[in-house]
């Protein structure tokens, strides 16, 4: 949550169906996308899978004479013929692997990709998080959220958060455990049903995704004393507890005042609260928020708080008190990040907002991943990390967001490890998670895809370890530049990473950016050309046996071999293309 946070009012709900640019007035919509928006050619039947596990697959349209293959990392494990839209697939034994399924046919001796998947075999979400949300809690007919499900599956969300699902933030549960409300009104006055938060729930919980309740980790309304919040627990802006400390929310119900996280007696307060939550709805567990940087702040004593060390004891209470449930933390623009990486939380969330040492609305790419790699590092060990990154974020009027910017924006995340939170019943574009007034068109909904199937299918290069290292790329057919990290404008940005004795190199293609600022505020990135077929020489440490690529804008990720030729420390290929981003490994 920022430090100010706008009142969206008037929202109003769209759906974009097909690559229309036309706009129609719905109700309860899929995703805000429509039926025809997102048509699911094949799916799996959970997000994630435990090793030995059965995954079940449909897909549509299977001709004739087709066959299924499972691939891992470019490697093929088996296939079989494929003659029905349904079949299942036993995952192998090994845990935290992520594999590509390939439907094709033979036609006059060459393969044809038909359709494909990415499979997710891991034990713990928190090892390779792919984190989405909820944000509206209308009353809803269950198709319309069995189909929102649906399409975040398809996407491989593992876990989502429940943004501003809660009645009061010091009391979240309407109601009581034994008779809870049937709705409520929210803080911005919009009415939730108890309904339709815990059928997300359970539809949720069916694809084997996590359900984490969203609520701050010190805020209450102003009938807290009511509910048994003392005057005691609060931080204040004087040392002579005359002025609490609030964040101001114009238009709502009530600002939020705020307490200190590390008091105990709020913990315990809250910790009590929780339970209610856990039992009346079955949350897999709490996603914490902060407000950032709030200035000295001191306790009811005088004495002053240390937010950040307050974070660390709040997140140890609650994990105390509920030792089986997940726990997250926003970092808020990396704020807190030393008491919070090391806490247990099940992986690392931050809202980004400006370069490390405050709010730069002009945050580079560069600005953006060093933020990332710079709160990834106060974990011991490392943690994964999701990031909140809103695109296009000035954008006030009806529309869509620019895909040239979400898929740079992504291509630069994934290849440095991390997740972007994006995908809800909408796409998000600010800290207002209902705001909706930017879509997806339907060729990007579609893309988006193909970049979580890559992300999925090749994360044990991408987000398990590793190290990152320079990338010496050279263009030897044309004139084009390839420079190291940080990406520049004009220029193909390289990414190195040695893992598991591979050589990674990631090609980011910036040579058509009109702007380096990673959020794209005003929705104006230029799509990069397609450069065809370029020539491209790497650095090697040692004798090559094999050269593989695969990028989410080829071939749909599929991975496919490369005729190389190598002399001394350095090897020759030639790739199909470079549009956004491509992958080349190398092993030896």
């Amino acid at each position: 949550m920022k430090k100010t946070i706008y009142l969206i009012v008037a929202l109003t709900t769209l759906i974009v169906s097909g690559c229309s640019s036309d706009y129609f007035e719905t109700t309860n919509n899929p995703l805000s996308y429509g039926e025809s928006y997102i048509d699911i050619t094949i799916s799996t039947d959970k997000a994630l899978y435990n090793p030995g596990e059965t995954v079940k697959f449909i897909a549509k349209g299977i001709p004739d004479g087709a066959k299924v293959r499972y691939t891992y990392l470019g490697n093929v494990i088996s296939e079989t013929d494929l003659s029905t839209e349904t079949w299942s697939w036993t995952t192998p034994n090994d845990d935290y692997r992520g594999y590509m399924v390939e439907i094709y046919t033979i036609e006059n001796g060459v393969e044809k990709l038909i359709n494909n998947i990415a499979v997710d075999v891991s034990s713990d979400w928190a090892k390779f998080p792919r984190y989405g949300f909820v944000s509206d809690y209308e009353k809803m007919d269950n198709k319309f959220i069995s189909r929102n499900i649906d399409i975040l599956n398809r996407y491989h969300i593992n876990g989502l958060q429940f943004y501003d699902w809660l009645y009061d933030h010091q009391r979240p549960l309407a109601g009581s455990v034994e008779n809870p409300s049937t709705s409520w009104e929210d803080i911005f006055y919009r009415t939730n049903y108890f309904s339709t938060v815990k059928s997300y729930i359970d539809e949720a919980k069916a694809k084997g995704m996590k359900t984490m309740f969203y609520n701050l980790c010190y805020g209450a309304t102003k009938n807290a004393a009511s509910d048994g919040v003392s005057d005691e627990w609060y931080a204040y802006k004087d040392q002579n507890h005359s002025e609490k400390d609030y964040h101001d929310l114009s238009g709502g119900r009530s600002h939020i005042w705020v307490l200190d996280p590390g008091n105990e007696q709020w913990q315990a307060y809250l910790v009590a609260r929780n339970k209610d939550v856990y039992q009346a709805l079955g949350f897999d567990g709490f996603h914490i928020d902060q407000l950032g940087y709030r200035g000295d702040r001191y306790d009811y004593n005088g004495k002053s708080i240390d937010m950040s060390k307050g974070y660390g004891s709040f997140i140890n209470a609650m994990k105390t008190a509920e030792p089986d449930k997940r726990l997250l933390f926003n970092a808020v623009g990396g704020y807190g990040q030393e008491a919070i990486a090391n806490a247990p939380v099940d992986f690392l969330y931050v809202e980004v907002w400006g370069a490390r040492d405050g709010d730069n609305p002009d945050m580079s790419y560069g600005d953006m991943i060093a933020l990332m790699r710079d709160n990834v590092s106060k974990s011991n060990p490392e943690k994964n990390i999701v990031l909140a990154a809103y695109m296009n974020y000035n954008v006030s009027s009806v529309g869509f967001v620019n895909k040239p910017g979400i898929l740079l924006a992504n291509s630069a995340i994934f290849a440095w490890g991390g997740s972007h939170l994006e995908l809800g019943e909408h796409y998000l574009i600010n800290e207002y998670f209902p705001s909706n007034n930017l879509q997806l068109k339907a060729d990007l909904g579609k893309e988006l895809i193909n970049y979580y199937d890559f992300m999925v299918a090749y994360q044990n290069l991408l987000r398990d370890g590793g190290d990152f290292q320079a990338a010496e790329v050279a263009f030897t057919n044309s004139n084009i530049v390839a420079t190291r990290w940080p990406a520049a404008k004009g220029q193909v940005a390289t990414i190195g990473k040695k893992v598991n004795g591979k050589d990674i190199y990631h090609l980011i293609n910036f040579t058509d950016a009109n702007t380096m600022v990673w959020r794209d505020p005003k929705g104006t990135q230029a799509e990069p050309n397609l450069i065809d077929a370029p020539e491209v020489s790497v650095n090697v440490s040692g004798t090559v046996s094999k050269v593989w690529f695969a990028s989410p804008d080829v071939n749909r990720g599929v991975a496919q071999n490369l005729q190389f030729v190598q002399t001394g420390n350095n090897v020759t290929v030639t790739l199909p293309s470079l549009k956004y981003w491509d992958m080349i490994v190398v092993e030896y």
